[in-house]
C-alpha cells in the first residue's frame, strides 16, 4: 500500500532539494526564491481537496483512490522530464506549478488510502511504513546528484552556465522512479468497495457513539455563507489595501488575494444552496471546514507552524550554507555548486533519519502517546533548525540534520494517525484534502513575507528565515500537547 510513496517522495524530494538551485541558476535573486515558490502550496490548496473529494465519490475498475494514483503519477514523471530544461526562469517556474499538481494528484489519495484499508489499531504502524518509504525514496533522490558527480564523473558544472547534468540525469531517474513505483501499488493492491466501508464504520459507530459527532451537523443558509463570505472579503480587500498604500512587496499581495479567494468560495457556496444545489462539491467542502472534528482543528494549530518551519527550510537551505559554510552566492562558481550538492546529502541525511526513526515512532507512541511523541520529536527538530545558524563546518551540519529528520518522521506519520481516528470512512478523502489546508497556508503566508523580512530585517541572510523556522516549530510542539487523541493505544 505505501510502495508507492517511495516515488512520490522521488518527485518531492528532488523538487525540494533542486528548485531553488534551478531558480537562483536561471538568474533569480534570493528575494524572488519564495514567490516563486509559491507554486508548490497554492496547488496544493487547490488540487487537494478536490482529488479527496472526487477520490470519495470514485469507484471503478480499478478501485476508489488508485485512479488518481495513475494519472498523477505519470503526469509527475512528465514533468519531472522536462523541468531541468526549462530555458528561462519562468518555464522552470511555471513547470514547478505542473510538477507539484501533479505530485498532489497522486499523495493526497495515499493518506486516505491508508485510512480506508486500516483498522485504528494498526493505523499507527501504517503511516509509520509511509514515513519509512517516503525517508528512503528522499535520501536516494536528495543525494543523486551529488552521487552522479562523485561516483560517476558526470559534470557538475553546465559549461554555459545553465542546469548541470547532474541535476538533469537526477530528475531523469527520479521520473522514471516516480511512476514504476506508483504502478506496483496500482496493481499489487485493492480496495474495499463502499458498501464493505460503511459496514467497518458502522460497527465502529456502535462501539464509540460519540463517533463523529460532526457529520450530523446542521446544514449552513444562504444568509449564514453570504455574511462569513463578506467577512472574509473584507479582510483581503483591507490586506490589499495596506499593501497598496504603504507600496509593499507585490508578493504580499497573495496573503490578500487569499483571503479574496476564500470569500469568493463561500459566495459560490451560498449561490448553489440558493439554487438547491446543497450536494455540490463546493457545498460540502465549505462546509466541513467549519464542522471538522475537534482533533483535526487542534492538529490544524500544530500543522500550521510546522510546516511554515518546513518550507524555509526547503527554499533556503542551499543559500544558506552556500553562503554560511562555502563563502559564496556566486551560482556560476564550482563552490556554489558543491554547495547545492551538499544540500543533496544533508537533505538525504534528514531523510534516512526520518526511515529509520519511522520504525521506533509506533513503539514510542504505545509507551508514551502519540500526541507526547509528536511533540518530543517537533521540539529535536526546532533545535535542529537553530542550530544551522551557529555551524560553519559543513560535517557537523549532519548533526542537525538527524534532530530534524526525526522531526520529519513524526510528521509524516504522528498527525494523521490521530486524525483518522476522528473521521469518518465515507469523508476520510475530503477531510484529508482540508487537513491540507494547514499544511499549504502556512507556506503561502511563509512564500509571502518570508522574502520580505529576508530583505527588511535579516539583511538579506537566509539563514535567519531558518532560525525562525525553527522557532515556528517549537511552538508546535507547545501546540500539541493541547490535541485531544482518544484512540491511542495500538
Amino acid at each position: 500500500m505505501s510502495f508507492g510513496f517511495l516515488g512520490i517522495q522521488f518527485g518531492f524530494a528532488l523538487q525540494n532539494a533542486n528548485a531553488s538551485r534551478i531558480f537562483e541558476t536561471l538568474g533569480a535573486k534570493v528575494d524572488q526564491i519564495p514567490i516563486l515558490w509559491i507554486a508548490a502550496p497554492l496547488t496544493g490548496l487547490l488540487i487537494q481537496p478536490i482529488i479527496g473529494y472526487l477520490s470519495d465519490k470514485t469507484w471503478n475498475r480499478l478501485g476508489r483512490r488508485r485512479p488518481y494514483f495513475l494519472f498523477g503519477a505519470i503526469c509527475a514523471s512528465l514533468a519531472l522530464f522536462i523541468m531541468p530544461n526549462s530555458p528561462t526562469l519562468w518555464i522552470a517556474a511555471g513547470m514547478l506549478w505542473i510538477m507539484d499538481a501533479s505530485i498532489n494528484i497522486s499523495m493526497e489519495p495515499f493518506r486516505a488510502f491508508v485510512g480506508d484499508m486500516l483498522p485504528e489499531e494498526q493505523r499507527n504502524v501504517g503511516f509509520s511504513m509511509q514515513s519509512f518509504f517516503i525517508g528512503t525514496g528522499s535520501v536516494i533522490a536528495s543525494a543523486l546528484p551529488y552521487m552522479l558527480s562523485e561516483w560517476f564523473n558526470i559534470s557538475n558544472v553546465a559549461p554555459d552556465g545553465g542546469i548541470p547534468d547532474t541535476v538533469k540525469f537526477s530528475f531523469y531517474i527520479g521520473g522514471t522512479v516516480f511512476l514504476a513505483a506508483v504502478l506496483v501499488t496500482v496493481f499489487t493492491t485493492k480496495e474495499y468497495s463502499p458498501e464493505q466501508l460503511a459496514a467497518f464504520e458502522a460497527e465502529e459507530k456502535k462501539e464509540t457513539p460519540a463517533f463523529n459527532k460532526a457529520e450530523n451537523k446542521t446544514p449552513f443558509t444562504v444568509s449564514g455563507l453570504t455574511k462569513k463570505g463578506l467577512i472574509w472579503a473584507i479582510v483581503g480587500a483591507i490586506a490589499c489595501f495596506i499593501v497598496f498604500y504603504y507600496e509593499l512587496e507585490k508578493e504580499l499581495y497573495v496573503v490578500g488575494g487569499s483571503f479574496l479567494f476564500f470569500g469568493l468560495v463561500h459566495f459560490v457556496a451560498s449561490l448553489l444552496i440558493h439554487n438547491k444545489k446543497q450536494n455540490h462539491g463546493i457545498v460540502e467542502v465549505t462546509s466541513d471546514m467549519y464542522t471538522m472534528p475537534k482533533t483535526m482543528r487542534q492538529l490544524a494549530v500544530v500543522q500550521f507552524f510546522t510546516w511554515f518551519a518546513l518550507f524555509s527550510l526547503w527554499i533556503y537551505t542551499t543559500r544558506s550554507v552556500a553562503q554560511n559554510v562555502f563563502g559564496t552566492t556566486d551560482t556560476s562558481t564550482e563552490a556554489y555548486n558543491d554547495a547545492a550538492n551538499w544540500v543533496g546529502i544533508l537533505f538525504a541525511i534528514y531523510n534516512l533519519a526520518a526511515a529509520l526513526f519511522a520504525f521506533l515512532l509506533p513503539v514510542l507512541a504505545r509507551h508514551i502517546r502519540r500526541k507526547y511523541t509528536h511533540a518530543l520529536c517537533l521540539a529535536l527538530g526546532g533545535i535542529g533548525f537553530i542550530s544551522i545558524f551557529f555551524i560553519t563546518d559543513q560535517y557537523m551540519l549532519l548533526l542537525s540534520m538527524v534532530c530534524i529528520g526525526i522531526a520529519w518522521a513524526s510528521i509524516l506519520s504522528m498527525p494523521y494517525a490521530m486524525l483518522t481516528g476522528a473521521l469518518p470512512a465515507k469523508k476520510m478523502g475530503v477531510y484529508m484534502g482540508i487537513f491540507n489546508y494547514f499544511i499549504v497556508i502556512p507556506q503561502i503566508l511563509a512564500a509571502s513575507i518570508l522574502g520580505f523580512l529576508v530583505r527588511h530585517y535579516f539583511n538579506g541572510d537566509a539563514i535567519k528565515a531558518l532560525v525562525l523556522g525553527g522557532c515556528t516549530l517549537l511552538i508546535a510542539a507547545f501546540a500539541v500537547l493541547f490535541v485531544e487523541d482518544k484512540k491511542y493505544k495500538i
